[in-house]
């Protein structure tokens, strides 16, 4: 059960290692594009391209969604990113039980988007953790966890990377401990428990620009989709591609939020004690260009405040 691209290279794992997966259950595909045509979801083609049977209802907790499941008498169910909470007649169907695949470190970031989450806070580790499902949310006892650091030069992209190649190595751990039934559980601490809830249109806007450290995690969080928005004399504008700026640039003369130069490396804004460097940008209707490129077409100037 799952539906994005992250899901999708999961069961691609299961299918070329040659277990015998009996259905798929997917969101219903969404409209995209001009044209909103509707789009098979990442997991959809993957079951598609292997021949295993889709089915997509809105929910599977009841109906037909239930019933197609019944009928199937799953041993084993593997959720990832499958966006929907499963309920108790669910969960107690397959015989080997429900497990997902959680790329976070329970039980911190419980929830829909532990990656962003862990980034806008400033974390210095991540990781997968593969736990048994029960009726609370991502509460369930673990099976497998594995950390990996996050990087200074890490962001949505590429820490989504590496937990997706994690998470297919140790799905297929996991599955051969099943198989054997030596999969051992150990109970979460829910006093430790973090919640990563579902990305909101306000958690992209950045108006407070008095932190470097809290300006440049919130960029990278969300880059490079959607991107953070701000406005420029109230015309917004999305921001990419920050680092920390250069000590030289750090001044209590400038706003908080003004960009201090622009050059080659990107726009340098100030922010509190110190600065950022933002080397891409994007305006409304317009593909992402480099602040001096934005400069030169009088987009972008020295002086002018983000967030204003």
């Amino acid at each position: 059960m799952g539906t994005p691209d992250f899901a999708a290279s999961h069961l691609k794992t299961l299918a070329e290692s040659n277990y015998n997966v009996i259905g798929v259950f997917s969101q219903p595909d969404r409209p995209s594009g001009r044209g909103r045509r509707l789009s098979p979801t990442p997991v959809k083609q993957v079951a598609i391209e292997y021949g295993i049977p889709v089915f997509q209802p809105d929910t599977v907790n009841k109906g037909v969604g239930v019933a197609y499941l019944e009928r199937l008498r799953p041993d084993l169910v593997i959720t990832v990113a499958y966006g929907k909470l499963l309920r108790k007649r669910v969960i107690d169907l397959p015989v080997k039980g429900c497990y997902n695949v959680h790329a976070s470190l329970l039980p911190k970031y419980r929830g829909a988007a532990p990656i962003q989450r862990a980034l806008e806070n400033g974390e210095r580790e991540t990781g997968i953790s593969i736990f048994r499902i029960d009726e609370g949310m991502d509460s369930g006892p673990i099976a497998l966890k594995h950390a990996i650091a996050i990087t200074p030069e890490d962001n949505f992209g590429t820490l989504i990377e590496k937990l997706e190649v994690l998470g297919c190595t140790m799905l297929k751990r996991f599955m051969e401990l099943a198989e054997r039934d030596q999969v051992e559980l150990e109970p979460q601490n829910g006093e430790l428990a973090t919640l990563a809830p579902k990305i909101s249109p306000e958690d992209l806007e950045l108006k407070d620009f008095s932190s470097p450290s809290s300006v440049l995690n919130k960029i990278r969080a969300y880059d490079p989709l959607p991107g953070v928005r701000t406005s420029i004399n109230g015309e917004p504008v999305k921001l990419f591609e920050a680092k920390r700026g250069n000590i030289e640039y750090q001044t209590s003369k400038k706003k908080e939020g003004e960009i201090i130069k622009i050059d080659a490396s990107g726009m340098i804004v100030s922010c509190g004690s110190g600065s950022v460097i933002i080397s891409l940008v994007q305006f409304s209707g317009k593909k992402k260009i480099r602040p001096k490129d934005a400069l030169s077409g009088r987009l972008l100037r020295e002086g002018l405040v983000l967030g204003g």
